[in-house]
């Protein structure tokens, strides 16, 4: 599995993924850092994250739990880097995700807010 820098091309896979409008993707790959998986020339996942303050914030994981896992090390890998915090909202019924979280060494930080009537969990990661 390979691991790159977006580029505007990825907006319609991006898309295709989480259901979400290609200019929307479009949006988020220009506004965030945004890393995407490939196995053999197709995407499989991607994570977008931002940083602010003292923590890098994970906006939008999906992906595989291999290709969440290894798309984790971006952000993590940053914050090491800058001596900073890695936080992130994860849907409670989403396990995918929330299994390479905790593998990666995420604690559960509490319930985060409710998005469309679904309850999420934080997870943070101190470097």
């Amino acid at each position: 599995m390979q691991v790159r820098d977006a580029v505007e091309a990825d907006a319609g896979r991006l898309a295709e993924l989480t259901d979400a409008p290609g200019d929307v993707m479009r949006n988020l790959i220009h506004d965030r850092t945004v890393r995407v998986a490939e196995l053999d020339d197709e995407i499989v996942g991607f994570v977008s994250f931002d940083a602010r303050e003292r923590t890098v914030h994970i906006t939008q994981i999906e992906g595989s739990t291999d290709a969440c896992s290894r798309l984790l090390e971006e952000p993590m890998s940053f914050a090491t880097s800058e001596n900073m915090a890695v936080e992130l909202l994860v849907p409670e019924s989403n396990d995918t995700v929330r299994t390479a979280v905790a593998d990666a060494g995420f604690e559960r930080d509490g319930t985060g807010p409710t998005f469309d009537g679904t309850p999420t969990v934080r997870f943070r990661y101190e470097s």
